[in-house]
């Protein structure tokens, strides 16, 4: 294939206008022929951001025409995710779904089982593995700079005690809502991605201000043997630090998610050229910053789509992340540790 990938971009809410539809036009070779949105003022949007794509009101429409599409982005609540998937993969088009693939591990299953039976290539957009201080992680567990881990934290804290008024804050969790789903997603794939498949999950979740989960706490075991400890909330009145990666040789830092503001002024990066700190007691220094970016993200789906390489998230480890998830709604119902073997 040597013309543009024909994108269908469905859903312009926040991850379709916000986060899809930039990288998306910046992709070389990439082209956004279709929205489907029934937002009158969401398609007014999109026909005049994405120039010439055709503006369509439900995702059947864009069904219709799928003869005419090479790529299918999700950017849809969370609950759609598995049966839009399919629909797409039935008539043999590329798919890119939203993080999480599914609300539970059948309905994940069932999206990659039709993608291998038919051969179409579908992923998951799980772009924060390409933020500069995961990517400046995997360098230093690389290097062995800290040393044999003893112990990963990851953050997504903010202070939102007045909830917004969305989707993701009015679905309960079993519908897909709250930050179990939607941030907890991020950081259980950033734990898989660094140090492989997760064995057991002990979870605590409290839907205080919102009809989904708004405080959310995973310690998950992986099969190397290595406890992540992976917090996500819109109720921190003071947020903890984004990464602090323990080590027997030392610690990795980092105070604030990118281009967030963090209280902890001491801990904030040293320059634009450095992420984060190597941090062995009193001792600090500045790590060099691993260069990163969601933009390399949609680079890689063109070349699967044209060359058959691997897509930039395999599916396999997506379906393992919704397996962690399901996990982690059982423990915090029954106030156990679940093993992914089954038992407790």
């Amino acid at each position: 294939m040597t013309d543009a990938v024909r994108v269908g971009l469905v859903g312009y809410g926040m991850a379709g206008r916000d986060f899809h539809a930039p990288l998306l036009r910046a992709t070389e070779g990439l082209s956004v022929t279709q929205v489907v949105t029934g937002n009158p003022e969401r398609a007014a949007a999109a026909r005049q951001e994405l120039g010439g794509a055709h503006v369509v009101s439900t995702y059947d429409d864009l069904l219709a025409a799928a003869g005419e599409l090479d790529l299918v982005v999700l950017a849809t609540p969370t609950q759609l995710h598995a049966e839009q998937a399919i629909a797409a993969i039935e008539r043999g088009v590329a798919v890119v779904v939203d993080k999480p693939l599914a609300t539970n591990l059948v309905d994940a299953q069932r999206v990659v089982e039709l993608a291998a039976t038919r051969g179409v290539p579908v992923t998951t957009f799980q772009n924060r593995r390409w933020d500069s201080e995961h990517l400046t992680a995997k360098r230093l567990l690389a290097e062995g700079a800290i040393g044999d881990v003893v112990r990963y934290e990851a953050r997504y804290e903010r202070w939102r005690p007045q909830p917004k008024d969305r989707w993701r804050e009015n679905l309960t969790t079993e519908q897909g809502g709250g930050q179990l789903h939607d941030l907890q997603s991020h950081l259980v794939d950033g734990a898989v991605d660094l140090f492989g498949p997760v064995t057991s999950v002990y979870a605590e979740l409290a839907a205080l201000t919102t009809a989904g989960d708004d405080v959310t706490f995973l310690a998950v075991e992986h099969r190397s043997g290595i406890r992540s400890h992976l917090g996500a909330t819109s109720l921190a009145g003071v947020n903890g630090p984004r990464t602090r990666l323990l080590g027997c040789a030392g610690a990795y830092l980092v105070a604030n998610v990118a281009d967030e503001t963090t209280p902890h002024a001491d801990w904030r990066d040293a320059d634009d050229e450095h992420r984060g700190w190597l941090v062995r007691g009193t001792l600090r220094e500045p790590v060099r910053r691993q260069p990163g970016s969601a933009a390399a993200f949609y680079p890689s789906v063109v070349t699967a789509i044209r060359d058959g390489a691997p897509m930039p998230v395999d599916v396999r480890d997506s379906v393992h992340v919704v397996e962690v998830l399901e996990a982690a709604r059982r423990s915090a119902r029954d106030g156990m540790t679940v093993r992914m073997d089954g038992t407790t």
